[in-house]
């Protein structure tokens, strides 16, 4: 048996969405000449880049802390 290609292409999904947003995401999915899918793709991937961003910027301060406690102790002394 045989399976087709566009079966292997992505992840088939079914969202329930509240009637409003539907509407806000039909009427923007046509200004932008665009499907509400492609925006709610849009958007998931907008959220998993802040969450990465924030991440990196929460690692970045604790490497801060750690490496430079001794000089951020000089500096509110000073």
């Amino acid at each position: 048996m045989s399976v087709p290609l566009w079966y292997h292409m992505g992840m088939a999904m079914n969202l329930r969405v509240p009637e409003d947003l539907d509407r806000r995401l039909e009427k923007l999915a046509a200004e932008e000449h665009t499907s509400k899918s492609a925006l709610l793709l849009q958007g998931a991937e907008l959220v998993l880049q802040r969450h990465a961003r924030r991440r990196e910027i929460s690692e970045g301060l604790d490497f801060v802390m750690s490496h430079d406690a001794e000089l951020l102790k000089r500096l509110e002394d000073a």
